[in-house]
């Protein structure tokens, strides 16, 4: 019987389930582990508390575990989805969720993969949050989820420069992100450090 984890121990799990979704699909392999890194980059800028970023790290790994709950037609769909699609994909959130949800030691990670789609203008789903209702680490994912998806290649559209993808997040805060998260990632980028970053993206 297992008495414990150690952070070691946890973070050898959230590995395993993010190869399993990386498996499913090819498009989106390594984007788990791009947007952790965007996220951990933040989250230092904003000088958040080791607990916060730590919670975080493995939220933005684990974001999208409830494609695994996906049907492969839809989500692997090489077009425009139709309204029914849509609305599939869009219950991964709480699929996420509900996996995440059964280790307790993971319920705030499990909150926060629940509301990244979640918009500041409260047209987001599941829950049509509004704002600093949203949890920090799902508005801090909203971002760096956004940035690598119009950055990398996928199966319906071809990828968008960094500097396209950026302008993208700033027409949109306040309305889709929070403005301040989208200062500290623009801020984020512009350090030389994630220089090479933003261009392997590309």
């Amino acid at each position: 019987m297992i008495s414990h984890f150690s952070l070691a121990d946890l973070h050898q799990i959230v590995d395993a389930l993010t190869a399993a979704l990386d498996a499913k699909n090819d498009y989106t392999c390594g984007h788990s582990c791009r947007v952790a890194g965007l996220c951990q980059a933040i989250a230092q800028q904003l000088r958040l508390s080791i607990a916060e970023q730590q919670s975080l790290d493995i939220a933005a790994h684990l974001h999208d575990i409830g494609k695994i709950g996906i049907p492969d037609s839809v989500l692997l769909k090489p077009g425009r989805l139709t309204p029914e699609e849509f609305a599939i994909i869009k219950t991964h959130p709480v699929i996420g969720f509900s996996i995440v949800n059964k280790v307790t030691l993971l319920a705030e990670v499990a909150q926060i993969i629940l509301h990244h789609h979640e918009r500041m203008d409260g047209q987001g789903y599941p829950g049509c949050l509004v704002g600093d209702a949203i949890p920090l680490g799902s508005r801090i994912i909203a971002v760096c989820d956004a940035f690598d998806a119009m950055t990398s290649n996928r199966s319906y559209r071809t990828c968008i420069s960094g500097e396209q993808a950026l302008a993208e997040l700033w027409r949109c805060a306040g309305t889709q992100f929070d403005p301040n998260i989208v200062t500290a990632f623009s801020q984020m980028l512009k350090s030389s450090s994630f220089a090479s970053f933003v261009a392997v993206t590309n």
